[in-house]
This record gives structure tokens, C-alpha cells and sequence, in this order.
């Protein structure tokens, strides 16, 4: 009887250890497909970013990260899927960011937001990340300004990034009760432009500036665009012919 313990006592060890031993395969082999995700959405997020999604073939991601495109078809079915991933991957830490801000931003004034400093809480995180973030975050800013200008890109902006403009839009309609709400959501189309040429990056202000301005040049940016817009804001919403408040 002893021994037939005994017995049962060691097959249940080895099994014990069997799975043990699974466990690390199991978990090296999540950890190589998550590294292997991530080198891809990094590979097409550089090639996004200067051709766009149409000027890009699965291929040519392949061909970066050094595999076969069929693995890369593995990872992703096809180049829409790639593509939207590519956005979604860092639109929840920009959004998040902001809306961290922005909320920072009314407990502080307290009830009392101005327009400039809505929008520093809401440009001036932006800027940061991509400011600090290294070249894959500039990437990113860049492929940001291309989609922007697609039909495509403009539904992935209203499906991530609509609530945290939307929170902007409701401090900034606190800071000027009179405006009009029309001019409040210009003035931001107004904002998101300037913001989108800005993470393009084109070095079109460098050459226009002979070199005394870049356009990688985030902190100078920074030291303008708010104040800038929040004068543009201001103005398009004071009253017209006594009929603030009304369509015009």
C-alpha cells in the first residue's frame, strides 16, 4: 500500500512538472507574438506616415521588418486592418492624455476656464507626446495630418478622438457663454488644422524661413499656437450687427 502511494504521489509530481514546464512555452510564445505585432504596426506605422495608406503594400511592410508578407497576412488580413490598428494603437494614450489634462485644467480654474487655457491643456499635451516621444510618436503625428485628409481617416478621427474634442468644444463654450455655437466648433476646425500641418512636418516653414524656423521645432509651437488660436476665438466671437447667438 506505501508503495502504491508513492507511486500515485510521483505521477502527480511529473505531471505537476509537465505543466510547468508548458507554461513558459505558452507564455514565450504570446510574448514572441506580441513583439513580433508590435514590430509590425511600427514597420507600417513609418511607411504610413510618409505614402499614406494607399501608397503602401503589405509587401513593403514585410519587407521592413524582414519576413515573408504572408506572415504578415498572418497578423493582420489586410492592409485596412493594419492600417486602423496602426491608429488605434496610440489614439487611446493621445486621447487619454488630453482628456487627463483638460480635466486637470476645470478643477483647477475652478469653475472659471479661458479659452487659452483650454487649449494649452489640450495642444500643449498633444505636442508633448510627440515631442518626447521619440521618433516613432512623430511618425505617428505625421500619419495622423495625412489621414485627416481622407474619408477614411476622418470617420477613424470621429470613431477616437471625438470625446476628448467634444470636452474641449464644452470648456471652451463655458469660457464665451455668448458665443455662438457655430463659431466655437470653426474656431476648432481652425485649431486642428494648424495642429495637423504642424505634426506633418513638411519643412515647408523652414525653407520659407531661410532656417529660422522648423517645423519639428514642438516647444516653439508650443510657445504660440494657444495664445494664436485663442485670439482667433476671441475674435470670430464677438457680437456681429448685434446678433451674437444667431446662425450667420
Amino acid at each position: 500500500m506505501p508503495a502504491k502511494a508513492t507511486t500515485s504521489r510521483t505521477r502527480r509530481g511529473a505531471g505537476a512538472s509537465k505543466r510547468a514546464t508548458r507554461e513558459p512555452t505558452r507564455t514565450t510564445k504570446a510574448a514572441q507574438r506580441a513583439e513580433m505585432t508590435e514590430t509590425i504596426l511600427d514597420a507600417a506605422e513609418h511607411l504610413f506616415s510618409r505614402d499614406g495608406l494607399y501608397g503602401v503594400t503589405l509587401k513593403d511592410v514585410a519587407e521592413r521588418v524582414g519576413v515573408h508578407h504572408t506572415l504578415v497576412n498572418y497578423y493582420f488580413k489586410d492592409k485596412q486592418t493594419l492600417f486602423d490598428a496602426v491608429i488605434a494603437r496610440r489614439a487611446g494614450v493621445t486621447s487619454s492624455a488630453r482628456m487627463q489634462a483638460l480635466d486637470a485644467y476645470e478643477a483647477a480654474c475652478k469653475g472659471k476656464p479661458t479659452v487659452e487655457g483650454a487649449l494649452r491643456a489640450f495642444l500643449d499635451t498633444d505636442l508633448d507626446l510627440y515631442s518626447q516621444g521619440g521618433e516613432a510618436w512623430k511618425n505617428y503625428g505625421a500619419l495622423g495630418a495625412l489621414m485627416s485628409n481622407t474619408r477614411h481617416g476622418g470617420e477613424l478621427m470621429d470613431q477616437h478622438f471625438d470625446p476628448v474634442v467634444l470636452r474641449l468644444v464644452g470648456l471652451l463654450k463655458r469660457a464665451m457663454p455668448e458665443a455662438a455655437e457655430e463659431d466655437i466648433f470653426w474656431g476648432y476646425h481652425f485649431v486642428t488644422g494648424a495642429l495637423m500641418l504642424t505634426l506633418a512636418r513638411t519643412g515647408r516653414i523652414d525653407r520659407l524661413s531661410g532656417g529660422l524656423c522648423r517645423s519639428d521645432d514642438y516647444e516653439a509651437v508650443k510657445a504660440r499656437m494657444a495664445r494664436f488660436m485663442a485670439a482667433g476665438f476671441k475674435t470670430i466671437c464677438k457680437p456681429r450687427n448685434g446678433t451674437r447667438g444667431k446662425s450667420r
